[in-house]
């Protein structure tokens, strides 16, 4: 994903293709102007998926300004045969309208065969360049025999007229390609190796016809006509104007080969599917339910679902189990600080795989533990088969303790992106355990009445297997619950907290929880990086965003053993729910500031909250873990509505405008508006909206105003930057930090979805 485009088969060390493309009218720029990876600030108005599907493809708007060209990708999945299919994709390029009269561009295509099987260019060699369709044949013990083919295009494509001698050596109106033979572990770095490929060239031609009389830019940066054996071969074009050209695999077990006539209806028969299936199961509701809010929605699900990825590579993993690693002495962080740097046991593991969705395709192309979990939640609604696989994968990386790294970066090139310090993964530290989200919806939908209904589409048999026939559910659940039960007790083991030392009045002596991995600015392991937390760090803290979560999970599980039979099972976890429930009011309710708090150890070893409000304060109501009676339910959704706490008009705080902390240092954490904890906010009030109560009508009112402000502001954000963003600033609602931040930013697709409760029964209590 972390190209703009390219393809590679689920495989490791199979056929793997990209695209490059540059603006190459001037000596000075050329090198710089190049797009292969997904870069921030690279000159981009936009860009992204319109729509996506990852069954069928989709079409992909490359707005580069930098190049004066916009880019189209129309890709499609054809099914068929026993090797996975084939596929083909249209690109196209349209010169922007500020662009000059010529526009020269060199595009290249490259494809590569990494470790068994071959690809070989069948054309036969031609001194100067091909004419027609470039055509290469491959074989793998997985692909089987395939060829892939690179037209001409349509006849208006244009060229560069000849205007130096050099132009008779290699004519542009032909096809260049060059074939070369790299190590497997290089051919990721297609970009640089294409670079010391063309210098070679560029030097060639300077040393010919001299400085003076050099050939121009666009001559002079091509690739050498080499029609060669090799496992990489680069395919040049380079055109003035417009262009348009197809690339098509063909599986050899496909009843048929790819043409681009048959390309042509795939595209068509893609972009209706795609849209009659946004309507059926995504299509926002009122007061979104109009063409402009319809054509983000495609693009944020789009490029959501288009960020999914397949990963392969070895991990870096400290498993010294150093005992400073428990971190059960005051002054914890600086001794694990000091054990973190002897790295004696850092090593390299695997390799392993992942098939994941990233949060964003420039700045983290790789997977995210507890990003995943928001990531699924509108995937789920599209493809629950997909959705369950990704899942799936996500557990089979556990190791024999239940530990799952919080941080996938599989591989040199996926550490290419990661500073290094941030690249070695430690076995006892937890990440939020979003996934166990997903098995909750997934169960929802199996005892909601008609969750799943008949639909023309040839393979909703395939999307929906879980849900039509429930037993395939089950199994699934039952073949996951032991990794399930690993990972559930390696979080109780490694992430509790004590209450027996510091005499701590509590209904049950086991259910407390912190974070490992602290230090005296970051809590990484939460996920809430540099919110407060209580100053200095202490071994006796207890942290109400992880008791949280383990109240989820614990839920989570307990319904997973009910629908699958595992009655013991279900009854020691019910236990375990009731008394974490119970313990987050004995440990972490504040009767004095009546908020939800942290807690740790004062001078004189008395247990006493430290209260930072903001996300932290209601994560009880976030996570479903208060009933609709609780008598902590009003001071929560004061917090919630008061402006001058957590509510601002483009969502909620992630800390209060009140705390001295608001907009300090990092401010990661610290003010911003952030679109997974608000998802958890608009659920939980539109949950209680539901429920019978003396809070119905306020949660119906709230729950209507947040939607309505976080979708208009992301809205608003997207049509003026054309990007989706990280986070979004409370006083002024602009995106920040990361841009094309489609990971659990695209949660916003959900929420236009939900229900519009504007015109139910509402008291004229204010927010």
């Amino acid at each position: 994903p972390n190209l703009y485009f390219g393809v590679r088969p689920r495989i490791p060390k199979s056929l793997t293709t990209g695209l490059l493309w540059a603006k190459v009218d001037k000596f000075q720029d050329v090198q710089n102007n190049f797009r292969h990876t997904c870069e921030q600030h690279e000159g981009m108005a936009g860009y992204g998926w319109d729509e996506y599907d990852v069954r069928l493809g989709g079409r992909q708007t490359i707005r580069d300004a930098g190049n004066f060209i916009d880019i189209t990708t129309e890709f499609v999945k054809i099914h068929g045969g026993q090797h996975g299919g084939s596929w083909g994709v249209r690109i196209k390029g349209t010169p922007r309208e500020d662009a000059p009269e010529h526009l020269i561009s060199s595009v290249i295509f490259y494809a590569a065969m990494e470790g068994f099987g071959s690809l070989q260019i069948s054309n036969e060699e031609d001194e100067l360049g091909l004419q027609g369709t470039v055509q290469m044949e491959g074989s793998s013990n997985d692909l089987g025999e395939f060829t892939l083919e690179v037209t001409e295009g349509p006849e208006w494509n244009a060229h560069p007229p000849e205007m130096h001698k050099s132009y008779a050596a290699k004519p542009l109106d032909r096809t260049i390609v060059a074939s070369l033979q790299v190590e497997d572990a290089n051919i990721w770095q297609a970009k640089a190796l294409l670079f010391q490929h063309m210098k070679t060239e560029v030097d060639e031609m300077i040393s010919l016809y001299g400085k003076e009389n050099a050939p121009p830019p666009w001559q002079i940066f091509t690739i050498a006509n080499n029609v060669a054996e090799g496992n990489l071969h680069f395919v040049q074009k380079v055109f003035d104007g417009a262009f348009e050209f197809d690339i098509m695999f063909s599986s050899g077990s496909a009843p048929e080969p790819v043409t681009s006539d048959g390309l042509s209806e795939a595209i068509k028969s893609a972009t209706k599917s795609f849209s009659d299936r946004f309507s059926r199961f995504l299509a926002p509701k009122a007061p979104f339910d109009k063409p402009k809010y319809r054509t983000f929605a495609h693009s944020m699900f789009s490029n959501l679902i288009g960020g999914i990825g397949y990963f392969y590579g070895d991990a870096v993993v400290d498993r010294s189990y150093a005992s400073e690693y428990e971190e059960e002495n005051e002054g914890f962080w600086e001794e694990t600080a000091e054990a973190r740097q002897r790295q004696g046991a850092v090593k390299f593991e695997g390799p392993a795989e992942l098939y994941t969705s990233i949060p964003s395709r420039p700045f983290f192309p790789r997977g995210f533990l507890w990003d995943e979990g928001f990531h699924l939640i509108p995937i789920a609604d599209w493809d629950m088969d997909l959705t369950l696989d990704i899942v799936r994968s996500w557990f089979n990386l556990m190791d024999e303790d239940g530990w799952i790294g919080r941080e996938q970066i599989l591989g040199q090139e996926a550490r290419s992106k990661v500073p290094q310090e941030f690249q070695v993964q430690y076995p006892h530290y937890a990440n939020p355990p979003t996934l166990f989200l997903i098995f909750e919806a997934l169960i929802d939908k199996l005892n909601a009445p008609g969750s799943w209904t008949e639909s023309s589409d040839p393979l909703e048999s395939i999307r929906s297997a879980h849900l039509q026939n429930p037993e395939n559910a089950k199994d699934y659940l039952r073949k996951l619950y032991p990794l399930l039960k690993r990972h559930y007790f390696w979080f109780r083991k490694t992430q509790w907290g004590d209450i027996k030392s510091y005499d701590r009045d509590a209904f049950s002596t086991k259910e407390a929880y912190r974070w490992r991995g602290r230090s005296p600015t970051h809590v990484l392991t939460s996920g809430l990086d540099d919110y407060p937390r209580p100053q200095p760090p202490h071994p006796g803290e207890l942290h109400t965003d992880l008791i949280s979560w383990m109240g989820m999970m614990t839920r989570s599980m307990r319904r997973i053993a009910e629908t699958i039979g595992e009655t013991d099972d279900a009854k020691e976890l019910r236990g375990y729910e009731a008394a974490i429930i119970r313990n987050i009011d004995d440990l972490h309710w504040s009767k004095k500031e009546q908020t939800y708090c942290d807690a740790t150890i004062d001078d004189y070893e008395e247990s006493v909250h430290v209260c930072h409000k903001g996300y932290i304060s209601i994560f009880p109501f976030l996570t479903g873990l208060l009933p609709a009676d609780s008598p902590r339910l009003g001071a929560i959704l004061d917090l919630i509505s008061d402006p001058e706490e957590l509510w601002s008009p483009y969502g909620l705080r992630s800390l209060s405008q009140s705390s001295p902390n608001y907009m300090t240092g990092e401010n990661y954490w610290r003010s911003p508006v952030w679109m997974n904890i608000n998802y958890l906010a608009v659920k939980a009030l539109f949950d209680l909206a539901q429920s019978p109560g003396a809070h119905q009508q306020r949660a119906m009112k709230l729950y209507t105003s947040l939607r309505t402000n976080l979708v208009e502001n992301v809205f608003h954000e997207w049509e003026r930057t054309k990007f989706a963003w990280e986070q979004y600033n409370p006083e002024t609602g602009e995106g920040q930090r990361t841009q094309h931040f489609t990971g659990w930013t695209s949660l916003v697709v959900k929420i236009m979805a939900m229900p519009d409760l504007s015109k139910s029964k509402t008291t004229k209590d204010e927010l």
